[in-house]
């Protein structure tokens, strides 16, 4: 079989490495670098904890209330754009309980593989420093305490314990930057994470001693179909014949897809971070700050930031209000995080109306299947959802249950 990946963020990585596993030519093609969307600056959190979609019961009063506020956690710059008016109708549609369950079930059930699959990653020989010392959310209002417990409750089937709300003094033992701003938190023992730049280089180098063909600065702009069946990909550098297609471009996905007919609604929501060399104080874990929306994650000599959900675009310059309010939110947690060289980055994570990824093949082209949606767990679900592809493209059939993920779900 000789597939053609598009996209190497890590989605786009781990599947051609599985795909590359299972004894197929796999081609893959990246319009910049490896993982210069989203998958280099974030957090790194493998957090199966927060599989559940964005579209959540109380998300309309709340994205209603900062919408238009350029420093709001989530922001979405006014502008006439057809498809966006029709992926904010369909988000909010989908924000009820009923929905926000069903999504729930279907995410965390998917995500309950996550660690398992990461470990046999790392067994196959991608050398990655995964640290294992759990996160902690904090809160500052009873509200955000109880909205937190209420995300972690819902993940009990899956293997989480009780949730027990910390006090600030116990919270301060365990996280001494804490200022006394902070009423509480949430301490949940099994997560994860990684430097995320690191692990793209490791996947990257990985796919390199594989054999695959990695073709960088290499733009993806349309596809040439013979009836059902997808023949090349155009780049501009040539086109590239394969049996199989499959498109992992995150945020760029409906770009490529458009060109043969195909619509998936994925919105860019970009994220923004800030990464602290140095930094005055240290965190001992991953942090959520929960008002704020803010993912603190501690690295070797450094401290990032990361957080906020921007809809402007995916050619939107970049809005430097969105970094104020993450060292403005950051205050309100952490004490003497400022002093230290910093570095600001954003990428734009794929989005769903529904919350959920995009696994799956098109109906309309049997040798055209996407992985890409999965807004702030592509770094979890990567792994996972490579074992999902390669099992469809080379066996027919995923071991795992993605019926809820399927692309025609929208039309």
């Amino acid at each position: 079989m000789r597939a053609v990946v598009i996209g190497a963020g890590v989605v786009g990585l781990a599947c051609a490495i599985e795909l590359r596993r299972r004894g197929a030519e796999v081609t893959l093609v990246e319009r910049s670098v490896p993982g210069a969307g989203a998958s280099s600056g974030n957090a790194g959190w493998i957090t199966p904890v927060f599989a559940a979609p964005l579209p959540a019961p109380r998300v309309v009063a709340t994205s209603l209330r900062w919408m238009f506020q350029p420093d709001s956690p989530l922001f979405i710059k006014p502008r006439l754009d057809v498809a966006l008016i029709r992926w904010l109708w369909s988000f909010w549609r989908r924000a009820n309980r009923r929905d926000f369950e069903r999504g729930v079930h279907a995410y965390a059930a998917f995500a309950s593989h996550a660690m398992r699959d990461f470990d046999a990653l790392a067994a196959q020989g991608v050398v990655m420093d995964v640290q294992a010392r759990g996160s902690l959310f904090l809160f500052t209002t009873q509200g955000g305490a109880e909205h937190l417990r209420t995300e972690v409750e819902l993940m009990r089937e899956f293997g989480y314990g009780p949730v027990e709300i910390l006090g600030p003094r116990t919270v301060h033992d365990l996280e001494p930057a804490t200022t006394s701003q902070v009423a509480g938190g949430i301490l949940v023992p099994q997560e994860k994470y990684v430097r995320p730049e690191q692990m793209v280089d490791a996947l990257a180098a990985t796919a390199r001693k594989l054999g695959v063909e990695t073709r960088t600065a290499t733009a993806a702009t349309a596809f040439r179909a013979r009836g059902s069946a997808v023949q090349t990909v155009e780049t501009n550098n040539g086109s590239i014949a394969g049996d199989e297609f499959l498109v992992a471009a995150g945020a760029w996905s409906p770009r490529i897809l458009r060109t043969i007919g195909v619509r998936v609604p994925i919105e860019a929501g970009r994220g923004y971070g800030i990464t602290i060399h140095g930094p005055g104080t240290q965190l001992q874990r991953p942090t959520y700050l929960a008002e704020s929306r803010i993912a603190c994650t501690p690295f070797d000599g450094a401290l990032r930031l990361a957080g906020t959900m921007e809809f402007s675009g995916l050619d939107a310059p970049l809005d430097p209000r969105r970094f104020a309010a993450i060292r403005r939110g950051a205050d309100r947690y952490l004490e003497g995080w400022r002093r230290g060289a910093e570095e600001e980055w954003a990428g734009p994570r794929p989005v769903t109306p529904d919350g959920l990824p995009v696994i799956g093949r098109f109906p309309a082209y049997h040798n055209l299947s996407i992985a890409s949606g999965h807004a702030m767990l592509g770094l979890t679900l990567a792994p996972t959802t490579a074992l999902a592809i390669a099992d469809l493209l080379c066996d027919g059939r995923s071991r795992y249950d993605i019926s809820a993920f399927h692309p025609e779900r929208f039309h």
